[in-house]
């Protein structure tokens, strides 16, 4: 319940320090926040062969996302933190859970969910207003 509670307190400061830095391209930042949470996996699991290649793969995957989100859409962004938040429901099905830290799952979880959905709705708010302009 703690790491669930830090993960909301965690991505509800991110979201706010990047709300008010208005000059900040979030795009960016975000991109970047989505590809240090996959590389994490790496400094966790490295102890162990096996997990470290199957993190580094995560990592890769969720790089490409971060720079897709950047470069080319930010649906890229929304659809990398959902997955990983996926990939963190998932990760102790297919790998060693001792590895990470004690509900590191739960604080990620949550943390890419949230995060997630506000750049959904900062997305869609996007679109509507384009769509509004045009007309």
């Amino acid at each position: 319940m703690i790491a669930t509670l830090i993960g909301l307190v965690s991505s509800l400061i991110t979201i706010l320090i990047f709300t008010f830095l208005k000059r900040v391209d979030k795009n960016t930042i975000y991109g970047l926040i989505l590809m240090a949470i996959g590389f994490l996996y790496i400094g966790y699991t490295w102890t162990d062969f096996e997990t470290a290649i199957l993190s580094f793969m995560q990592a890769m995957f969720f790089m490409v996302l971060a720079y897709l989100g950047i470069k080319r859409n930010y649906w890229f962004l929304v659809a990398g933190y959902f997955l990983h938040g996926i990939w963190d429901m998932l990760y102790p099905l297919v790998a060693n859970p001792d590895l990470l830290p004690p509900d590191y799952d739960y604080f990620c979880l949550t943390y890419d969910f949230i995060v997630g959905f506000y750049l959904w709705i900062l997305n869609y708010r996007g679109q509507q207003n384009q769509q509004s302009n045009q007309h």
